[in-house]
């Protein structure tokens, strides 16, 4: 098998993957991997709606697949579209494979409106993400949808209600939960190999909450369509570090990733970009998926934001050991400690080495399209992704308000609080509505 094209073995073992579960994943072998669908019989036709560098890598991931054919790209910047056009291109080109070229669209919605495209994958900033997927839901496509979930909890609450109304598979792309070490971490935490556990690590990285926008006022780029990335926000000023600037000839991609996620009018900060990751895991491990904390308390200059929860288990955003995001579970017996690429422990019954392709997430994608071909959830649905995106949101909104909350995780709501229940959306400006 060629490093740039999954074989239709890998495809089908992947597959079967994610019919076994997590129970199976440290003795399955793609090698002894059998027919349940078969690729040939259809393809997942995809539209990718933002089409920046977070979207280049899940483009090349999803058409290593047989099973995918990439048709649709919608962005507001005229450039990224016509890389992505490029990219697509020779991805077929790459594997031999036929492809009819892409139909580009500035505006999302018209590629909803496109009656071939199966599925999208939505890959924006995170203040159009519940829009978008909502949208999608209507429109019938199903989805990959970009952690953190949503930008706000009430944009989760409602993202939901549009899923599930409309019979919608869509994964969150919180693809850890498909590597075999965050999996077996997991396994041997909830099988109780560590015993009772008591309190957990979370390293989302420093500062782990959003500043103010700061950034100095540049002009629009020719081929930006500026009012319209901005959408529902209250208006703000461009810099380049916000939707940053390509070339194609030379080829040139964006020097920053994304730096509208360290800003609060733009996005969660560290808090709800490695936290959508980190804090998936730690909430996963303790049993409180589709839930989340009761209590929350700001972190000082001495002290880490702090999350309780209603099994005893204490949650705490903090750097630990070498500094490395990740999650270190503390019980009874000893500690597990995982991230990327990465797994430690100092109870026997919990070791196990892993390989590269054992730590790497293309099965995540892999289990997207199984999903929609076998009408499945995903790894990661969007109840799961909700309840993720809700306590990392949370934490940004304690540190805000500088004083402990109480949560009620199965209502959704501030117990006895006004202030702090203000806080799960904002008014949408410039003539936008979430549903």
């Amino acid at each position: 098998m060629s490093n740039s094209s999954f074989s239709r073995r890998k495809f089908l073992g992947a597959s079967i993957l994610g019919t076994l579960g997590l129970s199976s994943l440290s003795t399955f072998s793609y090698a002894n991997s059998s027919s349940i669908i078969s690729p040939d019989s259809g393809k997942v036709r995809l539209g990718f709606i933002g089409v920046g560098r977070q979207a280049m890598g899940l483009l090349n991931n999803m058409m290593k697949n047989p099973a995918v054919d990439v048709i649709a790209g919608a962005d507001v910047y005229q450039i990224k579209l016509e890389r992505f056009k490029n990219r697509v291109a020779k991805n077929y080109s790459d594997q031999k494979r036929e492809g009819k070229e892409v139909t580009l669209y500035s505006d999302y919605k018209k590629l909803l409106e496109n009656p071939d495209v199966d599925a999208v994958v939505i890959a924006s900033p995170d203040h159009w993400h519940a829009m978008m997927a909502i949208d999608a839901c209507h429109a019938g496509k199903d989805i990959y949808l970009e952690k953190p979930l949503t930008f706000t909890i009430q944009e989760g609450q409602e993202l939901i209600k549009a899923v599930r109304s409309n019979s919608i598979i869509l994964a969150v792309g919180s693809m850890q939960r498909s590597a075999a070490n965050f999996q077996h971490a997991v396994r041997m935490v909830q099988k109780g190999n560590l015993g009772k556990i008591s309190e957990v690590l979370v390293h989302v990285g420093t500062p782990p909450h959003p500043k103010p926008y700061d950034l100095p006022k540049q002009e629009i780029p020719a081929g930006l369509d500026w009012k319209t990335w901005i959408g529902p926000l209250p208006d703000i000023h461009y810099n380049e570090e916000l939707n940053p600037p390509i070339s194609l000839n030379p080829e040139q991609n964006e020097k920053v990733w994304g730096a509208w996620r360290w800003y609060q009018e733009t996005g969660g900060g560290l808090m709800t970009d490695w936290g959508a990751h980190m804090i998936d895991i730690a909430q996963w491990g303790i049993g409180m998926d589709r839930n989340g904390p009761i209590e929350i308390i700001p972190g000082t200059d001495s002290t880490p934001l702090t999350y309780h929860y209603s099994n005893g288990v204490k949650m705490l955003i903090t750097p630990f050991d070498e500094g490395r995001q990740g999650v270190k579970f503390f019980g009874e017996k000893g500690w597990i400690k995982v991230s990327r690429g990465q797994y430690d422990t100092n109870v026997a019954s919990c070791e196990r080495k892993f390989s590269n392709e054992e730590t790497s997430f293309g099965a995540h994608h892999v289990d997207f399209i199984d999903s929609i071909l076998m009408r499945k959830d995903p790894v990661v649905p969007v109840e799961i992704g909700h309840s993720t995106c809700t306590a990392c949101t949370l934490g940004n909104i304690a540190n805000v308000l500088g004083r402990p909350l109480k949560w009620d995780p199965m209502k959704q709501e501030f117990i006895d609080d006004f202030e702090a229940n203000t806080h799960k959306h904002y008014v949408y400006q410039n003539g936008y509505k979430l549903a």
